[in-house]
């Protein structure tokens, strides 16, 4: 199979790299890039576990191809943790016991991010709707819609949760 140069800039990194046209965006930051935040789950899209950032807007890692995102900015949950902008979300979900098994916490960490930089303290049916996409086997929603809640509130005081 030929391969074909992808040149992108993944949290906040230049990478260039040849890969299979058919390599999706999550294997490529997965397996050549060795950042394992974002997860394979269903491979259909439906899950949300491979969430990632190209260009600002959430997409799914498992539906994009590599190669689409040829001159793209991407980011995944290291480099938005590492930039420390999610660091209130983080401590929430932690204190509020909304991760247990954490497969899908970096897919509800992105998500709940996005809806949060929109300002202001979402309803809770908006909160449960935005994260809607990405599933949980683990703590029933109750804990991240609180988590969530908790630092739009904070957020809209100026203080840390």
């Amino acid at each position: 199979m030929s391969m074909i140069d992808v040149r992108m800039t993944v949290n906040g990194d230049a990478v260039a790299e040849s890969v299979e046209p058919r390599m999706t965006l999550v294997d490529f930051v997965r397996e050549t890039l060795g950042l394992t935040g974002s997860h394979v789950g269903c491979e259909h899209g439906v899950c949300g576990a491979c969430t990632v950032r190209v260009d600002d807007v959430i997409v799914r890692g498992c539906l994009t191809l590599a190669v689409q995102c040829d001159g793209a900015r991407v980011e995944t949950i290291e480099g938005v943790s590492d930039s420390g902008t999610i660091a209130d979300l983080q401590d929430a979900f932690r204190r509020r016991n909304a991760l247990q098994c954490g497969f899908c916490t970096p897919a509800m960490l992105l998500t709940a991010q996005e809806l949060l930089v929109r300002g202001g303290v979402p309803t809770r049916d908006t909160i449960r709707e935005h994260i809607s996409g990405n599933y949980c086997r683990c703590t029933g929603y109750q804990a991240i819609v609180d988590a969530i809640e908790s630092v739009a509130q904070a957020r809209q005081e100026g203080k840390t949760p």
